[in-house]
């Protein structure tokens, strides 16, 4: 016979998960599994690149996990999935770094040490933790090729980048202009709209109103209101709104006389209405337009014969805030340069006012604050003009302000040169192919993403940095011969090259010139680099290093039926591969997706490591477990992209409900199979080809479930709504240990012969070896574990016909349609809803289980549900530890009312108006009323018609001392809860019962183990123990399969296992354990 596996009662889950990992690694499961499924239809997935440069956390934690569920999944059902693994290698987080090491704060510093020394510097930490990421990510049980990941410096990618650049500027769709762009001074390079997004804080800025005297009245003075009084030197114009009405006004406590907004006086006076002043004239905006105005500045007063230091007129001057007078600061400020740019006082490309260096410093323009940080010249500037009687108000107030994603420094919105990708043209592109996929959750693709794309800008590409891949565009000095290099053997033919060009970085290329065409000497490369999410966007094409090798492998995988990040990614990653493939081919990139929320803090802040607010993955994985906290994540509101506040307790709590129980279980099935064996001399032996033959209802019932279960999980895994699984999974597990296995201990020990015995060890293995197949995409490391025990019950035959190794191997299961009876899933699922309520009314009187009561009552008006309780009393009576069930439709012989529980926010969104007296008379309708209501679903209150869900209808049960009511939306359970002599006495040897199973497990005892008990009373007040093991004497023998002996009467040379006092509501008497 074969060995029975021993399952050990105390279990490390993370100690099995090693276990599980170093046997993985012994047959090499990954790359065997894809091996094994190669020659299968191919399943293409995308893995974003996250960047080495720090350590994974829980983001990357729960969408590595929905990454390794969908594709686990995917190869289970006869799937090809290969799993690369993708480095973002460039950018600003490795130049950071870098920076901080060697103290570099601007371009001067880089040009003393060198490009080629800075980059090697930074090429020297770009992996600095891949090794502790593989690690992690291993060791959360991800299946993900590591070895043959992409890296977005490698030469193979970068070149496809190229590609990619070349494309588009030969389509006309990359161009060079100013824009007024968010800036980092702390990393000396503009960023990108959605990345300009990514970090507000709230802050304190100045509040400043600044006069302008005009030209021809220098006792006049425009008001115009700033909170960025930096920009003031650069003034070149005011602009008004031509349709708003302005006023002039003598303030009469300064004696001077302002224009302004009439509707913005309050910027000058707290209660205008109180406030001194006279009006001396009104105007229209278009009035003002073309007044001249004395500068603040003299450093740009040259600019007047432009056309500056006039009055401008647009519309997007607001009365919102302000003085309804906007000073102009062409270079930065967005509609400041529009307007500026309309009206000829800049021309943009070569004509720009922007003082300001790559470090945010005034530049030698601005005499007076030469060398200063912009923002640490506020303070100054306000000075000045106070002095200078230019500075009318001058106030703090807060709000929300963007800072560097990475450096931490606050943005200023800089005119710089830049290279845009068109994308505003293709807005309604994008939102067509955004039509073609599917996203999980919808209001994602629909809300978030759509009006994003919608109303998308031209896509500023180029970055003035170092470390990332140089944008291939070499240039005559003129910008006038323009040349667009796609592939390293392009630039090696167009420049004369005849050695290998092995690395395309900065410090290799930007010495290789190119002759030019037009007579124009040479053309040199523009000194720019890729924004880094052009990579990442271009990951579809350079990972493969399309087009230049596996074309043909790359039109078949294109484009990815799955790819899966944080909903931060909807103006990141999942924007920037839109945008391209819109461009390269006008197709989606990808088809589904799963957007996952952000996991917070406990006490909901953001996760912070100098916070130290959350607990470290690894040492949650290593205490708790890696299946835990997967099966916690996918079971939380990020997978429907909802902020998940992560608790550790949390993750705890899914071992104490979830995993110990199934553990148990399984346990539970090896130890019964050493029962059978030794009681009946029998081996166990499951053949998944046959079907079990059973009359038993609950065998049906967990059988159906279980089916049922495949089933839903099928069609809700094409669905990608792993967000409805994860609690089916945990449900069924519920329902096989707290449900199936409670109800059948004694068939599953042989109590009621063996052919009953047989039935119901066989449905127990059946829901067992399918939890291990369900739920293995899910937590792999556990159902592995089970597995490999579980198929030492398999045939020969079966193991055989396939790599049968590792539950990773196997396919999905197919639901076995024979077992499908939906009349006994509804019956049980009913079943359970009066047992819930049944233990409700216990709690309630707080009485025992262990304490046996006369009756339950349950009532429903439909007579197929009293047919299904029917069916399944003896359950009930068993579990509920009651004689008798009765089920009725009459609720009036048991006095029981009706009334409403009325949700007023919801109706009050329905009613509006009528709420108030439908309110008032809700609280008067009758019983009769509320019952016919629960009967048609319409009831009109106050002429107002309520019906479908407008009330919530409770069961009342008028005072009883005799009955304990419980109801949920369905059915009304009354417990009798009066207790008599006899009830009293079998609950108490029930009791007694409990104390010998508690000792048997505390001395270490297995089911199978013989074992005489002998007592002896030392404390009975009223006798009550005594009288108990006397009139109850049959019952404990029933229960416990022997007699319990006096002590007394124990050998002196027996073989004590344990001994141990015991205490039963009053009486205390000690209990022996002996060996036979």
């Amino acid at each position: 016979m074969r060995d029975i596996p021993e399952i050990p009662g105390d279990v490390s889950f993370p100690k099995e998960e090693e276990k599980v990992h170093a046997y993985w690694e012994s047959i090499d499961a990954f790359k065997t599994s894809v091996k094994l499924s190669e020659g299968k239809p191919r399943y293409t997935f995308y893995d974003g690149p996250p960047f080495a440069t720090g350590l994974p956390h829980y983001g990357h934690f729960i969408a590595s996990t929905i990454k390794d569920v969908v594709t686990r999944y995917a190869h289970s059902t006869g799937h090809y999935v290969e799993r690369r693994f993708g480095w973002d290698c460039h950018g600003l987080p490795v130049e950071h770094e870098i920076d901080k090491v060697l103290g570099i704060t601007g371009p001067d510093d880089v040009k003393k040490i060198g490009i080629a020394a800075y980059n090697e510097e930074c090429r020297s930490i770009v992996m600095r933790y891949s090794k502790e990421w593989e690690k992690s990510i291993s060791r959360l049980g991800r299946w993900i090729d590591f070895e043959n990941d992409y890296k977005t410096m490698n030469l193979s990618f970068m070149e496809s980048v190229w590609w990619v650049f070349k494309q588009l500027y030969e389509k006309n769709q990359v161009y060079r202009g100013y824009r007024i762009m968010p800036y980092s001074t702390g990393c000396c390079t503009p960023l990108s709209n959605f990345e300009a997004g990514e970090n507000y804080k709230e802050v304190n800025d100045p509040s400043v109103v600044v006069s302008f005297p005009l030209v021809s009245d220098p006792k006049v003075s425009l008001l115009a209101w700033t909170t960025t009084p930096w920009t003031l030197p650069s003034n070149l114009a005011l602009c008004v709104n031509p349709d708003y009405e302005y006023v002039k006004i003598l303030d009469e406590e300064s004696g001077n006389t302002y224009i302004l907004l009439q509707k913005r006086l309050d910027i000058l006076y707290k209660d205008p209405k109180k406030a001194k002043f006279k009006i001396l004239q009104k105007y229209k905006g278009t009035e003002l337009k073309g007044l001249e105005y004395e500068p603040l500045f003299n450093y740009f007063a040259s600019r007047k014969a432009n056309g500056a230091f006039v009055v401008l007129t647009d519309g997007y001057v607001t009365d919102a805030d302000g003085t309804g007078i906007v000073h102009q600061a062409p270079g930065f400020g967005e509609d400041d340069f529009r307007v500026c740019m309309a009206n000829n006082i800049v021309t943009g490309e070569g004509d720009m006012v922007c003082p300001v260096d790559a470090t945010g410093k005034y530049t030698s323009e601005v005499t007076d604050y030469v060398g200063i940080y912009v923002k640490e010249a506020d303070k100054q500037i306000q000075k000045d003009l106070k002095a200078r009687g230019r500075l009318v108000r001058q106030t703090q107030f807060s709000h929300q302000y963007p800072f560097c994603w990475r450096s931490d420094t606050p943005l200023i919105y800089k005119a710089v040169p830049a290279w845009f990708v068109r994308v505003s043209n293709i807005n309604e592109k994008l939102l067509a192919n955004n039509q073609q996929t599917y996203w999980v959750p919808e209001f994602v693709k629909e809300g978030r993403f759509a009006n994003w794309l919608g109303g998308a800008r031209d896509w500023n590409i180029s970055r003035n940095r170092y470390w990332g891949t140089p944008i291939p565009l070499w240039v005559s000095d003129d910008f006038e011969e323009i040349v667009a290099v796609g592939s390293v053997e392009e630039l090696k033919t167009l420049s004369g090259i005849k050695t290998d060009i092995t690395d395309i970085h900065r410090h290799h290329i930007d010495g290789i010139t190119i002759p030019s065409q037009k007579g124009k000497g040479v053309l040199r490369r523009i000194d720019e680099v890729f924004d880094c999410w052009f990579e990442s966007g271009s990951m579809p094409y350079a990972q493969q290093h399309y087009p230049f090798e596996n074309k043909a492998d790359f039109e078949k995988m294109f484009p990815a039926q799955f790819i899966a990040e944080g909903l931060d990614q909807t103006r990141g990653w999942f924007y920037t591969l839109m945008v391209l493939s819109t461009h390269l081919f006008d197709k989606p990139p990808f088809m589904n997706v799963i957007v996952n929320g952000l996991v917070l803090a406990s006490d909901g802040k953001k996760m912070s490591k100098r916070l130290k607010n959350y607990p470290d993955p690894t040492l949650v994985m290593n205490s708790i477990g890696a299946d835990p906290l997967r099966l916690y994540l996918m079971t939380s509101p990020a997978v429907r992209a909802e902020p998940l506040r992560f608790k550790e307790e949390g993750v705890r709590d899914l071992v104490a409900k979830v995993f110990l129980p199934w553990y148990n279980s399984y346990r539970f099935f090896f130890a019964d199979l050493g029962i059978l064996r030794k009681e009946f001399n029998v081996e166990f032996e499951f053949d998944p080809k046959q079907t079990i033959k059973t009359d038993n209802i609950m065998d049906k019932w967990i059988l159906a479930s279980t089916q049922s279960l495949i089933q839903f999980v099928r069609t809700e895994m094409a669905a990608y709504r792993l967000y409805t699984v994860s609690p089916r999974l945990v449900k069924l597990v519920e329902e096989l240990t707290n449900w199936y296995i409670r109800f059948n201990r004694r068939r599953l020990k042989g109590e009621y012969g063996l052919e009953d015995a047989m039935q119901a060890n066989q449905t127990l293995f059946e829901v067992l070896f399918t939890l291990t197949h369900v739920m293995s995409p899910f937590v792999p490391f556990i159902c592995e574990s089970m597995y490999q025990n579980l198929k030492t019950c398999l045939p020969k035959s079966f193991l055989e016909s396939q790599d049968a190794r590792s539950v990773h191997f196997l396919s999905f299961p197919d639901a076995k349609k024979q077992y499908f009876d939906a009349d006994i899933e509804r019956a049980v699922a009913r079943l359970q809803s009066v047992i819930d309520l049944g233990r409700l009314a216990r709690d309630k009187r707080t009485i025992p289980l262990k304490t046996p009561l006369r009756s339950v009552v349950v009532i429903h008006p439909d007579p197929q549900y009293a047919k299904d309780i029917k069916l399944l009393e003896t359950y009930i009576l068993e579990e509920l530890n009651i004689r008798e069930i009765t089920v009725t439709s009459d609720e009036e012989k048991y006095g029981v009312y009706y009334t409403v529980d009325p949700d007023y926010k919801v109706l009050g969104q329905k009613l509006r108006g009528n709420l108030a007296k439908v309110k008032k008379a809700l609280p008067n309708i009758s019983p009769e009323e509320v019952k016919q209501y629960v009967e048609t679903k319409k009831l009109v209150v106050e002429g107002v018609l309520l019906e479908g869900d407008d009330l919530k209808v409770v069961r009342h049960l008028r005072s009883s001392d005799t009955f304990e009511a419980q109801s949920d939306k369905d059915v009304l359970v009354l417990l009798d809860v009066a207790l008599d002599e006899t009830l009293i006495s079998e609950g108490l040897a029930r009791e007694v019962v409990n104390r010998v199973q508690r000792l048997r497990k505390k001395a270490g005892l297995q089911v199978i183990d013989e074992v005489h008990y002998y007592f002896e009373i030392t404390v009975d007040p009223k006798s009550e123990l005594a009288g108990v093991l006397v009139s109850q004497k049959d019952f404990l023998n029933r229960l416990l399969k022997q007699d319990l002996v006096p002590l007394a009467q124990k050998s002196a040379a027996a073989n004590v296992i344990i001994s141990e006092e015991q205490e039963v509501n009053e009486s205390k008497f000690n209990l022996c354990l002996v060996k036979p």
